[in-house]
């Protein structure tokens, strides 16, 4: 019995070894490290339909949708190291994240305001990029004196003529703008997209954003299978969550690697699942409180992306007419994106950054290349546009934060450079 209990052991002893070798050697296959002294990074949640609702978001008259004030907005801790911002902003008096009520007014001439406009991605560079922004345009004499106020008007999910409208609106309430910064592009492709897919007109605001909201005024048009779904992609949330606690506290490596690909598995469900409840039609909303036009003539997918994109640049036309008419400047950036690149991905970064099951990849593909056609008409229209979708393309380090469109704090001050230069090579009042 003794000799048949040590048999057992040394051969638990031997499997135990051999796993935790099989988890070290894929943990290395994975990341290129030690699994005892690295630990890999995990991507940030896409919110769940819902979750913007728990943020404070409200429905706005002119914008569509918006934050509600004093709603806090949290800065992840990668994305401001080495800097002075605060761990946590709030939204303003509007709903817009930044330290200033608006309309914010100029406290003397030596003050210059730069207004940022734009979604999710134009919003994180107010935080991120817009400081780094203001570090480079300095360097210029002209603005070497000169107390440069970067004041956001992006927020997440907005797309033209989102944007116009939100500046139609700041000018009509007299707030003075000198320069508009303007980085978009891919919500208008792979929301109006998916707008498009749910009988929606693109030019609509987003149905994700949108959404949950009316549904918050209409319950009815929370369907059985979107409950459903809502359901399942809060379970798997709740897993995920529990999940990378479990890893970053573990250090069997063959306990990581069960956990690994069970948080892959469990992460590819979500985001799947995030895609059908988008795509999910909610009950006929005829009486709802809040009507969204229907798609206006029902646009077939290869004419799809022309019409957003003709639209986009309309509506960027729009805006430089409006500003030139107060003797501002305007300057439009299409932003780049993973989906749309001929940047060489390494392993680990393209575990975060590149996901088939993404609900935005598909717009972001067929759709790009119309935006950038589109974009090279707007210099016949005295429209300073740049295409930035190549700023990345042979930077070494890690651009992205997720698998939607987002930038790490190196991605931020690579597009902040960009702009920078971009807006002191042109013609203006610095020239």
């Amino acid at each position: 019995m003794t000799r048949t209990s040590a048999r057992v052991f040394t051969s638990l002893v031997v499997f135990a070894l051999c796993a935790e070798l099989l988890g070290l050697f894929a943990y290395y296959v994975d990341t290129g490290a030690l699994f005892y002294t690295h630990r890999k990074s995990y991507r940030e949640l896409l919110p769940t339909p819902e979750d913007r609702l728990f943020l404070g978001e409200a429905v706005h008259p002119y914008f569509g949708f918006t934050h509600r004030p004093g709603v806090p907005f949290d800065i992840p801790e990668p994305l401001r190291r080495g800097t002075a911002i605060p761990a946590r902003l709030h939204t303003n008096n509007f709903g817009f994240v930044s330290p200033h009520e608006y309309p914010f007014q100029k406290k003397s001439d030596n003050q210059f305001i730069v207004g940022i406009f734009g979604g999710s991605v134009a919003l994180w560079f107010c935080q991120i990029g817009a400081q780094r922004l203001v570090e480079q345009m300095k360097r210029d004499a002209f603005f070497s004196g000169k107390e440069i106020v970067p004041l956001c008007f992006s927020h997440e999910g907005y797309k033209q003529p989102q944007e116009a409208v939100v500046l139609a609106y700041f000018l009509s309430i007299g707030q003075p703008l000198d320069l508009v910064v303007n980085i978009d592009g891919f919500n208008d492709v792979a929301l109006g997209s998916l707008n498009n897919e749910r009988g929606l007109d693109f030019s609509m605001p987003s149905v994700q954003h949108l959404d949950p909201l009316i549904n918050i005024v209409n319950q009815s048009t929370l369907t059985p299978d979107k409950l459903e779904t809502l359901a399942g992609i809060f379970r798997d949330r709740r897993t995920l969550l529990e999940l990378t606690d479990r890893i970053r506290t573990n250090r069997i490596a063959s306990v990581n690697f069960v956990l690994d690909r069970y948080y892959t598995m469990v992460l590819n469900r979500y985001v799947e699942g995030l895609g059908r409840f988008s795509n999910l039609p909610s009950n006929p909303p005829d009486n709802a409180f809040i009507q969204v036009a229907p798609s206006l003539d029902g646009r077939a997918p290869a004419a799809l992306h022309a019409h957003i994109a003709a639209t986009w640049r309309d509506a960027s036309v729009l805006m430089n007419d409006m500003l030139a008419e107060r003797n501002a400047s305007y300057f439009h950036f299409l932003q780049p994106n993973q989906y749309y690149t001929k940047r060489t991905f390494s392993d680990e970064e393209a575990a975060i950054a590149l996901n088939d099951a993404s609900p935005f990849k598909k717009g972001v593909e067929a759709g790009y290349a119309a935006m950038v056609a589109a974009g090279s008409t707007l210099a016949q229209r005295n429209v300073q546009f740049f295409d930035a979708t190549r700023v990345f393309d042979k930077e070494p380090a890690h651009m992205y934060i997720d698998d939607c469109c987002h930038y790490t704090q190196a991605g931020n001050y690579i597009l902040a450079d960009f702009i920078a230069a971009s807006i002191l090579e042109a013609p203006g009042p610095w020239r």
